[in-house]
């Protein structure tokens, strides 16, 4: 291919060549350097291969996998043989699979890194490749900037693009698979991948005394008949997927977002599961690394939880009854969460006898938060409830793990959340992006909206602070704050706000409650809009 233009150099920023982030690269698909095409996965692909080559041993094993999005399956082959030319020996599984099957062969198979080729739950449109160290852990500086360095001089010097061979399609290939050899390294087949990943999975989660009726959607992803395993491995084998994006298709016919924290994403979950009389509802993300879960109230209407909800009841759970094998016994066990997600398990971890640790956002901090970790999540729907398994987010143990919690009998989930109202006080969130003008600076939106909330007046100024190790602000004010990010790709101002009651909250604490959020979040909105109160 054409050599890309310097990154560094004042090109334009759709003539520059895709730049490595903390995690990988993420881009829609097209020609040319700034969009993930052939010549873009090899750059990657190469880059991570030098880094490795500087690092790890001749002959060291790396895992490549991918989804079932548009160009997946040649970007796999591409990045494979790339990898293996540079004197790697790198496992492939057969098909496409979820990424936490690539996070779990990393580990399991001892592999200096992976490579998972996924967007997640981005546009049709999109592709990407995410990066796991030893361990099967997102990667953590300074390996991003080493890889970003290879990067770059790939760039400058242009790298050849594989050309198209015939191991994807050895299907019959034994286990340990069959040797390829493109380079100096070579290709592996392993078809366990999978079935090692759902063995790790069903001998670490209890089966329920009374297996619930599920409701399942992958959201046309391929996280489906891998879940639908998992959980006839604990028994829970009455699970009903919405027929209609039960299979893979990269073009997500039937949902204007893939995301499963968009409501009308979940719009066929939620009816399936009123029309089965489901005990659980369950939607993973395209590639089966988030789970979402639903809930019938009283009056019998389903709803989905936000990832706070969920999380709240999963670090209560798993503090009160520990998942065999997870350090029962061991002192102070680590839940952790992240600095825009709710303040509810800093209060409920250390009551259940835990030590909660806050991090940054992203799971590549959150499973290294601190050891013995029990839990880790985010209030986007990402889990991490097997750690030993899944160094990351996980999909499909998450939903394993719930449907066990609801099938063990005790409290519903709509009573634990109330309980947990009760114990430590009502907590109320509203999540919001806010748009910047065509070409604002964050950084300067962010230092405007700092002063307009400090000078704020009509009694008490909020606090606002710096947030720690990244960009953005922390807004504090008497029973409710606000944490306000930059995106980071895009010119706008993610925000966060919660308000929250004393326990045993009372009618008037929790009218009180509600009135807070919705003045905090009109605060921040007009500093970020630029308007003084």
């Amino acid at each position: 291919m054409p050599t890309p233009p310097d990154p560094t150099s004042d090109a334009a920023p759709d003539l520059a060549p895709l730049r490595f982030g903390t995690a990988g690269v993420r881009a829609p698909l097209g020609d040319g350097p700034a969009r993930m095409n052939e010549g873009t996965v090899a750059l990657v692909a190469t880059a991570v291969a030098r880094h490795l080559r500087e690092q790890e041993p001749p002959g060291s094993t790396v895992v490549v996998g991918g989804d079932a999005r548009h160009g997946s399956a040649r970007f796999v082959e591409v990045a494979a043989a790339v990898v293996a030319a540079a004197g790697f020996v790198v496992v492939v599984p057969p098909g496409p699979v979820p990424t936490p099957v690539v996070a779990a062969a990393v580990r399991s198979r001892g592999a200096a890194a992976g490579l998972m080729v996924t967007a997640s739950h981005n546009p049709a449109g999109d592709n990407g490749i995410k990066v796991y160290g030893r361990g099967g852990a997102q990667i953590v500086p300074p390996t991003d900037a080493h890889i970003e360095a290879h990067l770059v001089a790939a760039a400058r010097e242009g790298v050849t693009v594989p050309v198209a061979s015939e191991w994807n399609d050895d299907e019959t290939a034994p286990r340990g698979g069959t040797a390829v050899n493109p380079g100096r390294g070579e290709v592996r087949v392993d078809p366990a991948l999978v079935d090692d990943y759902v063995a790790a999975v069903v001998a670490r989660i209890p089966a329920p005394a009374r297996p619930p009726r599920v409701a399942l959607t992958p959201v046309h992803g391929v996280g489906g008949e891998v879940c639908r395993r998992v959980l006839a491995g604990i028994g829970v084998r009455d699970v009903v997927m919405v027929a209609e994006q039960a299979e893979p298709d990269p073009d997500f016919p039937t949902v204007d977002s893939p995301n499963p924290e968009r409501a009308q994403t979940t719009e066929r979950l939620l009816a399936l599961a009123a029309e089965i009389e489901a005990d659980v509802a369950i939607a993973l993300d395209p590639d089966a690394d988030r789970c979402a879960v639903g809930v019938a109230g009283p009056d019998g209407r389903w709803r989905m939880l936000d990832g706070d909800e969920t999380g709240a009841v999963l670090a209560d759970h798993l503090l009160r009854a520990p998942l065999p094998g997870a350090g029962v016994g061991e002192d102070f066990p680590v839940v952790a969460s992240t600095i825009v997600s709710s303040r509810l398990p800093s209060l409920i971890v250390p009551a259940r006898g835990g030590r909660h640790v806050e991090t940054l956002t992203g799971f590549k901090w959150l499973v290294r938060a601190g050891r013995p970790l029990r839990y880790a999540y985010e209030e986007a729907i990402g889990h991490c409830v097997l750690p030993e398994v899944v160094a990351d987010k996980d999909g499909i143990s998450a939903a394993a793990l719930w449907s066990a919690m609801v099938g063990a009998g005790g409290p519903t989930v709509g009573e634990r959340i109330d309980a947990l109202g009760r114990e430590f006080g009502v907590h109320v969130r509203r999540n919001e992006t806010l748009p910047l003008a065509v070409g604002a600076d964050p950084a300067v939106a962010l230092a405007r909206a700092a002063t307009l909330l400090g000078g704020a007046g009509g009694g008490a100024r909020p606090a606002v602070h710096s947030l720690d190790g990244t960009a953005g602000l922390r807004v504090d004010v008497d029973g409710a704050r606000a944490v306000i990010r930059p995106s980071g790709t895009e010119p706008l101002l993610k925000t966060y706000v919660e308000a929250w009651t004393p326990p045993a909250p009372s009618p008037a604490d929790r009218a009180g409650v509600e009135q807070r959020l919705a003045g905090l979040a009109g605060q921040v909105a007009d500093a970020i809009a630029g308007r003084a109160r």
